[in-house]
């Protein structure tokens, strides 16, 4: 299924995201980190992801009006570990009635092998081959 909207996560997720969205000649949406409320923040979907590969809780989100309802969606970053944005992402797609295809990344480091199916992932390389 080919995406209308491509995501990419701040920061390296941004550039990917968006090289691929040029090459695919469809629309990019940088998801960011939420450090306070903007002052259009009724306008943001936003998610808390769970822990990260430093076990932290981060709060991702974009303008609602970016993805609309029936957008298909790919998440682009450059390296899954425990599918925490992925999943956060996949939730923000979803709050916006639009539909996930799945996520892109470079390095699959998941530690949850079960998300490579369930995002679907589809990766370059696997960690335990660098």
């Amino acid at each position: 299924m080919t995406p209308t909207v491509v995501v990419g996560p701040v920061s390296r997720g941004s550039m990917l995201g968006a090289l691929t969205a040029a090459a695919l000649g469809v629309g990019f949406v940088e998801i960011r980190k939420s450090d306070g409320q903007a002052t259009d923040s009724d306008r943001w979907v936003r998610c808390t992801t769970g822990p990260d590969y430093r076990d932290r809780h981060v709060v991702f989100g974009f303008r609602r009006d970016l993805v609309k309802s029936g957008d298909r969606v790919l998440m682009v970053d450059d390296w899954a570990d425990t599918g925490a944005t992925a999943l956060a992402a996949r939730a923000l797609v979803h709050d916006c009635d639009a539909h996930w295809i799945g996520a892109a990344c470079i390095v699959d480091a998941l530690t949850n092998a079960h998300l490579r199916h369930d995002l679907p992932l589809r990766t370059l390389i696997d960690v335990r081959r660098l």
